[in-house]
This record gives structure tokens, C-alpha cells and sequence, in this order.
């Protein structure tokens, strides 16, 4: 169904739509919104309110809900749902140009230099808005900013003409009149809907998600690929630093008990940057991803639908900047867990910016930027020489443009970019896709456990649940690394070392496997090799 248009409130789609409002089920929020005719109000399918039947219409998206002249609820209120899934499947500009807008980036240029970045005319764009969702990318992206506003209005004490400056308004008149005509209220009167706070540090948001969704295998993920110095991950909390243009903040995740939002505690000096902040946060983690357009598609796989049953919720572990994560991972290749986090402590020491705790006090640190690490000779990493040179070179090819970095990209460019790069592999690449820029795709076939996995499953089509490969990778993972791992670690005759035997593993990138103790070179400066290595992941993520 084509967003844009109500549903075809047909006898058999009203009963389903209606029984999930009835139920308040969560895992259906933001998948449709429920109109009510006699109040001219739309909701969320979890509203605490019961229309009867016949007085209401489905949509599916709140902008639909919109055109046809309907306001958001201030109950459950519309702006606080996960993205709707609506939006799927159309043309892969406008998906682009989605993800785009959801960070913001529409409101920091004009409209023509925002269409040049897909390749098009700002009228052509208009018109591919228009027929696939019904609203030009300008109204979806006020929309966006006023939805924002509401959020921040109703969550928090910040004051009026802050928020007003934080969604992108430069006049607080304009933002009032927007803010009447889409809500139907002017702003304070909404700010007495606001819940009292704890009255803590920073801001604190919650987000909402679809359950299920598994935060302890998320956590144990972060907690064995941290960043050390700049992240911190306990068990049931996620903290990290992190810079935006000029501005340094930090911010801190923890899971609610017994809801489907995660609480975010942001502090930070410029308030302008949290509708990012909060977008990325939402990416990294997952929150916008349909669990039961995953489980439909993984029912076309016997193996992958068991996975899922056992294991409900998994969801793929982003990264909160994609240079960093690509970084780490270029860091984390044929090795140990353990030593990848010790590799990426030496490169964050070694030239990352000290600084001091926001919250402690205590000495703390920001990632290196690229153009840090595409000079420097990074011998305060103890890596081999050919992965400092695949360090620099990314570095290089992202200050030049040769590798772009948004999410709004076609993935496989993305990937074929950084093949291009010499000393990333295609298990690297697949990787970085899926952690970078959110692939949903992107299936490192190369990885050990999975090799082994579609040998032992060679009937897996992984051709029928694209777009969703990443997730299979996920749940793969999840499945059969602990299996697979210990089956070979039994066999004296493997080719590949688990464990702890990586660490004393040395290997050559150039695809030569050296002996124990140390072997000549020859004179001279050692150079990288030039050649293509066979990459091989050893350690898979731990979901475990």
C-alpha cells in the first residue's frame, strides 16, 4: 500500500488492524496509525483509547493520517513511534533521501543542493515525493523538526525559545504558527502534559522500539568491541563520548523495565546537535528495525525461523560513527577480541584528544579524526606494518571523497569503494557495511562460522530473504559460533586457530602464514605487501 492513502478498510484487514489496537500490542507500533472519525484525531495502535469500530480508519504512516486531515493524539502521541516501515520498499532515491532527512541534513542546505546528493533535480525530487509518499521532502522534514519539538516540550523543562532554536526555527513566531497549525495547541500549552523528572544531569529522552528486542546480546556486543577511553558498557548500561562539528558531549543508554523505550541522558553545551545525537543513537541501536518483517522473511528458511524463536529480538549493533567503526574493524581483523580492544586503546591513547570526563572528572579521550590517522605512522599500535597502511589509506580515501560515509548510500558502492582499498578484504567490507552505514544486506560470507554454517546447511538460499542478510549474519552468529568454534578447536589438523592460539597467530597480510619466532625480512625498510590478502574472520561477535 502506497503511503500517502488510508487503507482499504475492507472487513478481513479492519478485524486484524482493529484486534492489534484492542491488544495495545507493541510490535505493530508505527506499523499503522488509527484514525477516529467522530474526534478527528489519529493514534498510535497502543493508545489506551477504544473507538468503536466503526467510527475508525487505518493509515499507514502519521503523514497519510495528516493529509487526510487528522491531528496527532496528545495521549499516545504519533511523533514517538519507531519509523514506520511503510516507506520500505520504494524507490531506493527516496529511501535515500529518508535517511537523510531523518538526520536533519535536509534543513542544513537548500533544496537543489539537497537533491544534487542523489543525483537529481530539486522538481524531480519533488515529483518522486509526491508519488510515492504523497508530501515533498520540505513538509516531511518540517514535520520531522516539529516532531522533535513536541518531544523535547513534553520530556523535558527546556525552555520554549530553546527548543524552538534546537528544531531548526531561527524565529520563535515562525515556530509557534507551525507548531499551531500541526499540533492544534500552541507549545506551552502542551508543556503541562510533561512529566515530573528526576531532575538529573543533562537531558534525558526515552525512545521507543518494537518488541521483542534482546538489550543483553546487544550489550555483550558492545561490551566485548568497546572503544576504551571513550566508551563505557556495563551490564545493563552503554556510555560514550563523542564530538559533533565543534561541539563535545557525552551521553548514556540504559533499557527501561518492563517498557519498550531505552532512556537517553545527553549533556552537552549546544542543544542544537540533539536531534542527531538522538537519530543516531535511534541507528546505532537498532530501534527502528520491524521484528515481524524479520520473522516473515526468515519463515521461508526452516533454520533461520527455528533461530528466531530461539533467540527473539536480535537486532544489529551499530556503530555511533561510521569512520571510527570502520576503523576498529580494520583493527579487529584476524584476531582475538581481546586483542582488538587492546589495538584500539594504543590508537586512541596514541592520538586521540585527551580530555576530561564530563561526569568523573577522570582523563578521557575523542576517536582521532581521518585527517590524524592518514599522516601519522601509528607506531604506538603494535599491528602489522600492511594494516597501518590500510588505516592510513582509508583515512586518505575518506578525507578525499573516494569513500563516502552516509547512510544514504547505495550499499553496494559503498562496498565496492572500500575494496578498492588495498589491505580490505571482503569479509572486511561486508562488515563495515553492515556496522557504518546499517546494511541490512550486508552478509560476510567469508567469516569462519558462517563458511562453515552453509556447509553445513548448503539448501540455506540466502537469495530469498534479501533484504535482510544482515540480520541471518546475526542470527547465524548467535546460533552456531559457540558450536562450531569448540568442533574445531578439537581438531589438531584445523587451518584456522581459535581462541587464544590468534594471539600468537602472526600473520602477514599478503596472505603468507609465518612460523613460530621471528623471520627475516631481508635488509631494508619493510614495506606492506602490495598484494590482495585472503581475509578470514577467526573470532565471531559475541551474541553469546
Amino acid at each position: 500500500m502506497r503511503p500517502g492513502f488510508v487503507y482499504p478498510n475492507t472487513a478481513f484487514m479492519m478485524a486484524d488492524f482493529y484486534q492489534a489496537m484492542l491488544a495495545r500490542d507493541y510490535r505493530f507500533d508505527g506499523k499503522f496509525f488509527v484514525a477516529v472519525k467522530t474526534t478527528g484525531v489519529y493514534c498510535r495502535p497502543i493508545c489506551p483509547a477504544r473507538p468503536k469500530r466503526q467510527n475508525v480508519e487505518f493509515f499507514p504512516d502519521a503523514a497519510s493520517a495528516e493529509l487526510a486531515g487528522y491531528r496527532p493524539c496528545l495521549r499516545c502521541r504519533p511523533e514517538c513511534a519507531p519509523l514506520s516501515p511503510a516507506w520500505w520498499g520504494k524507490k531506493a532515491v527516496v529511501q535515500r533521501a529518508l535517511k537523510l532527512i531523518a538526520r536533519n541534513e535536509f534543513h542544513q542546505t537548500d533544496e537543489d543542493r539537497f537533491a544534487e546528493r542523489l543525483g537529481l533535480s530539486a522538481r524531480h525530487l519533488r515529483r518522486l515525493f509526491k508519488e510515492e509518499i504523497g508530501q515533498t521532502p520540505k513538509q516531511i522534514a518540517d514535520a520531522n523538526r516539529l516532531n522533535f519539538a513536541r518531544k523535547l516540550i513534553v520530556e523535558t523543562e527546556m525552555p520554549i525559545m530553546t527548543v524552538a532554536r534546537t528544531a531548526g526555527f531561527a524565529s520563535l513566531r515562525r515556530f509557534n504558527d507551525g507548531f499551531q497549525r500541526r499540533f492544534r495547541r500552541a507549545p506551552s500549552q502542551l508543556r503541562r502534559l510533561r512529566p515530573k523528572t528526576d531532575g538529573g544531569d543533562g537531558i534525558e529522552l526515552k525512545l521507543s522500539f518494537r518488541p521483542p528486542y534482546d538489550w543483553q546480546s546487544l550489550i555483550r556486543f558492545y561490551q566485548s568491541h568497546p572503544i576504551p577511553g571513550v566508551e563505557w558498557v556495563t551490564g545493563d548500561s552503554f556510555e560514550r563520548l563523542f564530538r559533533i562539528g565543534d561541539t563535545i558531549g557525552f551521553f548514556g543508554v540504559q533499557a527501561m523495565a518492563g517498557e519498550p523505550q531505552l532512556k537517553l541522558r545527553i549533556l552537552t553545551g549546544d542543544p542544537r546537535i540533539l536531534f542527531e545525537v538522538v537519530s543516531r543513537v535511534r541507528r546505532m541501536f537498532d530501534l527502528d528495525s520491524d521484528p515481524i518483517l524479520i520473522a516473515n522473511s526468515f519463515a521461508q528458511c526452516s533454520l533461520l525461523a527455528k533461530l528466531y524463536d530461539r533467540f527473539p529480538g536480535l537486532r544489529l549493533p551499530g556503530g555511533w560513527d561510521p569512520f571510527e567503526t570502520a576503523i576498529c574493524s580494520i583493527l579487529g581483523q584476524l584476531v582475538s577480541a581481546e586483542q582488538r580492544c587492546n589495538l584500539v586503546g594504543q590508537l586512541v591513547r596514541g592520538y586521540g584528544e585527551e580530555i576530561a570526563h564530563p561526569m568523573s572528572g577522570e582523563k578521557a579521550y575523542l576517536f582521532p579524526g581521518a585527517d590524524i590517522l592518514a599522516e601519522c605512522d601509528l607506531d604506538k599500535v603494535r599491528t602489522t606494518l600492511a594494516r597501518k597502511e590500510a588505516i592510513r589509506e582509508f583515512s586518505r580515501r575518506v578525507l578525499s571523497g573516494a569513500i563516502l560515509l552516509s547512510e544514504a548510500q547505495d550499499p553496494l558502492l559503498f562496498r565496492k569503494a572500500l575494496l578498492e582499498t588495498k589491505g580490505i578484504g571482503p569479509w572486511s567490507a561486508e562488515y563495515i557495511s553492515l556496522r557504518s552505514i546499517g546494511d541490512t544486506d550486508a552478509f560476510p560470507r567469508t567469516d569462519l562460522i558462517l563458511k562453515r554454517v552453509l556447509e553445513l546447511h548448503p539448501d540455506l538460499d540466502l537469495q530469498a530473504i534479501k533484504p535482510w542478510r544482515a540480520y541471518a549474519a546475526i542470527y547465524l552468529w548467535k546460533g552456531f559460533a559457540a558450536i562450531l568454534s569448540k568442533r574445531k578447536r578439537s581438531n589438531e589438523h584445523a587451518v584456522v586457530l581459535q581462541g587464544d592460539a590468534i594471539a600468537r597467530r602472526k600473520t602477514q597480510i599478503g596472505g603468507q602464514r609465518h612460523r613460530a619466532g621471528r623471520r627475516s625480512l631481508g635488509k631494508g625498510t619493510p614495506q606492506p605487501s602490495k598484494a590482495r590478502y585472503r581475509e578470514t574472520r577467526s573470532a565471531p561477535p559475541d551474541f553469546t
